[in-house]
């Protein structure tokens, strides 16, 4: 049941205790949308599972609940804690996994956050030679863009990131992957940009551009093309590749984004041109500092090295 007391901590700051097992009848309705439905899930009585939800919504201070006449919806606080009750659940199983693994025999989960991008085979052909030794060995790739890597890292749900660009050395250690990439731009074999060999930025200047969330957000749009975004006619943005290149073929805009992100089909109506000032990104896998490696991850890690 839900602890019906409040910790102090710093400054008298009162944090509310949620057990586990209760995050998890939540997530149970959230998943069924129904009360009925989670408590025959959960082999609870649903007026028990009514009681653990209300109490949980009294001790937040927030209705988390739409309790329509059919399903349950979740209210925006509700998708909140979705979300992170999702996160603790799955890094709690992670660190359960890690801590039972067997000293004399190896193996385990090794979980790696990544953009799409041929760097990614770096790992791959790594985590092979891994598995040829401990077969034992699971891995298990995670893709989202650089803000989706570095949050999963910061909530321990992935061991490691691949990121393109510079790396904050104050919260993480690093390595140099030993592939680059270059910027330009994803466009229709149609367009009159198609028979030049080199974009210049003026060339986009009145163009309807689609730009990635990360090149949005750290001024990379900025550093290519020598014109702030809203100087520009930035019509959408993406954050994997494959739905920028979806509007891209119907006609949305041109993309900008890194050469080996785009995965080149001779049946496809779209072609790559770089840039003519087009930046050339270094990539690194990251980890936290002072982080404690589970021994499957340790293995890799040490393959990781033994390839620089």
């Amino acid at each position: 049941m839900l602890y019906r007391h409040r910790e102090k901590w710093y400054d008298n700051k009162e944090v509310i205790i949620l057990e586990l097992r209760v995050l998890n009848y939540f997530l149970a309705v959230a998943r069924e949308e129904s009360i009925s439905g989670a408590a025959n899930a959960l082999h609870l009585s649903q007026p028990t599972l009514s009681r653990q939800l209300k109490d949980m919504e009294d001790e937040l201070g927030k209705q988390l609940f739409i309790r329509g006449s059919k399903r349950i919806e979740l209210t925006d606080e509700g998708r909140i804690l979705k979300k992170r009750a999702e996160e603790i659940i799955a890094l709690v199983e992670k660190t359960e996994n890690e801590i039972t693994v067997s000293d004399e025999h190896i193996s385990g989960d090794v979980f790696i956050g990544a953009g799409e991008t041929v760097g990614v085979r770096f790992l791959t052909k790594a985590a092979k030679r891994v598995r040829d030794e401990y077969p034992d060995i699971h891995f298990h790739f995670i893709s989202g863009d650089r803000s989706d890597v570095v949050e999963r890292l910061d909530s321990g749900l992935v061991d490691f990131g691949l990121v393109f660009g510079s790396v904050d050395e104050t919260k993480y250690e690093s390595i140099k992957i030993p592939n680059s990439d270059v910027w330009g731009v994803l466009i229709r074999k149609n367009s009159p940009l198609a028979k030049k060999e080199l974009i210049e930025p003026k060339d986009l200047y009145d163009k309807p551009l689609i730009v990635s969330r990360q090149a949005e957000k750290t001024g990379i749009v900025k550093r290519l093309l020598q014109r702030s975004a809203d100087k520009l006619n930035i019509v959408a943005t993406y954050n994997l590749l494959f739905n920028g290149a979806l509007m891209v073929q119907d006609d949305l805009g041109c993309a900008l984004c890194i050469e080996s992100v785009h995965q080149p089909d001779r049946n496809t109506e779209l072609i790559f041109k770089p840039l003519t000032n087009a930046l050339t990104e270094e990539m690194h896998l990251i980890w936290k500092k002072d982080n404690v490696f589970s021994k499957a991850s340790q293995k890799f890690f040490e393959e990781i090295t033994k390839a620089q």
